[in-house]
């Protein structure tokens, strides 16, 4: 039966979607393609879903230390892979590109504390010197860590290179030159 909306007759307002909302459908969707994924690979872990700085998180924790490590890969390499498939799993289910993230057993909440201190001695470092410093390759995810210390600190940051090459080069914050007026 078709309803027809009339100048008299109320018409009815379409469903108002926060971004919020929309990341917890992401962060749902994720976890029901997750814990597929965890079915056909007999493992055993509990889905944690969240909204952090914009995003959508999901995390799968184990019960069992260590019992999720084969899914974390060497320096999180399956781990980035895993985030990819569940974004395009997401993205396939609801139209939209994901930027959803992706952590398992805590390996990014460890990396992150790393990552943090690593940028910390660097910025000393420059600060002491003067002098840029190029630090190791990093993926994406590692990069957005140091780049918000860096940044934080009131040094200068720049990513340089391709993947899986690509690293960053922290730099003394550039000065102002007065003489110049725009």
């Amino acid at each position: 039966m078709e309803r027809l909306v009339t100048a008299d007759s109320p018409a009815v307002e379409p469903e108002v979607r926060t971004k919020t909302s929309l990341l917890e459908e992401e962060g749902e969707v994720a976890a029901d393609y997750l814990e597929e994924l965890l079915d056909i690979a007999d493992l055993d872990g509990d889905i944690d879903i969240d909204v952090d700085h914009g995003r959508a998180a999901v995390e799968v924790v184990a019960d069992e230390a260590g019992s999720l490590r084969h899914l974390v890969g060497a320096h999180g390499e399956v781990l980035d892979a895993l985030q990819e498939l569940t974004r395009l799993a997401v993205q396939t289910r609801t139209g939209e590109r994901s930027r959803l993230m992706l952590d398992i057993a805590g390996y990014r909440a460890g990396r992150r504390v790393e990552l943090t201190a690593l940028a910390e001695e660097t910025i000393e470092k420059v600060r002491t010197t003067g002098e840029k410093l190029a630090l190791a390759p990093m993926n994406a995810f590692e990069r957005k860590v140091v780049h918000d210390a860096v940044t934080a600190s009131g040094l200068v940051s720049e990513s340089h290179g391709v993947e899986p090459s690509r690293y960053i080069e922290v730099s003394p914050a550039a000065e102002v030159d007065s003489s110049s007026e725009d």
